[in-house]
């Protein structure tokens, strides 16, 4: 069973921009603290940016501050990552990543980006 989708991820030129979708199956949506990670070929997984589920507050990585949004629709169960002005270091697998904070987090499957001329 698929609780979390990604979608949004391709090929792009460096400098262009994706938008990164995540259709999460859980409820309630808006007590879930949710986040996107991304995993780049023989590195670990890091955190990109996340929004709480209190009042909208949001992190960023310092690599993307600047570039990256996250946001949220409670009311569609979904959370974006809009990514402007990517680079080549960008390239990775995103994942979708919720935490209910009094259960175990869950994780999606991840959306392919990759950015190169």
């Amino acid at each position: 069973q698929v609780q979390l989708v990604e979608s949004g991820g391709g090929l792009v030129q460096p400098g262009g921009s994706l938008r990164l979708s995540c259709v999460a199956a859980v409820s309630p949506f808006s007590s879930y603290y949710m986040s996107w990670y991304r995993q780049a070929p023989g590195k670990e997984r890091e955190l990109v940016a996340g929004i709480n589920e209190i009042d909208g507050g949001t992190k960023y990585a310092d690599s993307v501050k600047g570039r990256f949004t996250i946001f949220r629709d409670n009311d569609k169960n979904t959370v974006y990552l809009q990514m402007n002005d990517l680079t080549p270091d960008d390239t990775g697998v995103y994942y979708c990543h919720a935490d209910p904070r009094i259960s175990n987090p869950m994780w999606g499957r991840g959306t392919q980006v990759t950015v190169s001329a």
